[in-house]
């Protein structure tokens, strides 16, 4: 969900960035008096003496009751949602590398990817599982963590799923890669499919 969430927002922001600006190039170029057409009469730009906010448009409603309040208002919303977006950020930041324990004191680098890759597979692989996404989290490298997502089959069992998942493929990462432990956070989602038809 926040994948889509910040692909939403970074388009939104692009596409409003790219048409403001070049809105502004194309007057302030003057780009329709040298290439002969006219712009609309909507167009917020007339040519490139023109600027963005006149002092008319800056001082409209300043003077009317509801101006500050909803002025304050919006930046306050504004702040709360960058603040709530800045912090689900850190919070579900994906872990690039696990720190493992070689033996010889020194240690040695897991791609975070490659131990996601072999989860998955191993998840997979287990009946009754049609999908699985496995993501690696966490702030440090010494303690990572896990964010589990299952397509169950009809006839799968979640407890099941759950039991052999953990007691399995998460062991094995765990002791693989030499760790104490190796929390996950599990979802579970059923595949549709058509109600049987009775004859």
């Amino acid at each position: 969900m926040l994948r889509i969430v910040n692909r939403a927002l970074l388009g939104l922001l692009a596409l409003a960035l790219f048409a403001l600006g070049g809105s502004v190039l194309l007057t302030g170029l003057d780009l329709p008096r040298r290439w002969g057409f006219e712009l609309p009469d909507w167009w917020p730009f007339s040519g490139p003496d023109d600027v963005v906010l006149t002092e008319a448009d800056r001082t409209r409603y300043r003077d009317d009751g509801w101006w500050w309040p909803t002025v304050f208002a919006v930046l306050t919303v504004l702040l709360v949602l960058m603040l709530w977006w800045f912090l689900a950020q850190l919070r579900r930041r994906r872990l690039r590398e696990v720190l493992v324990d070689s033996g010889d004191g020194a240690g040695a680098l897991l791609r975070g990817r490659a131990m996601e890759n072999v989860l998955n597979a191993e998840a997979e692989a287990m009946d009754g599982v049609s999908r699985a996404n496995v993501v690696l989290t966490g702030r440090r490298r010494t303690s990572p963590e896990t964010r589990v997502a299952l397509l169950l089959e009809p006839h799968a069992a979640p407890a099941d799923a759950l039991n052999r998942l953990t007691g399995e493929a998460l062991a094995h990462a765990r002791d693989s890669a030499g760790l104490d432990r190796l929390p996950a956070e599990f979802h579970f989602r059923a595949v549709r499919h058509p109600a049987e038809r009775v004859l």
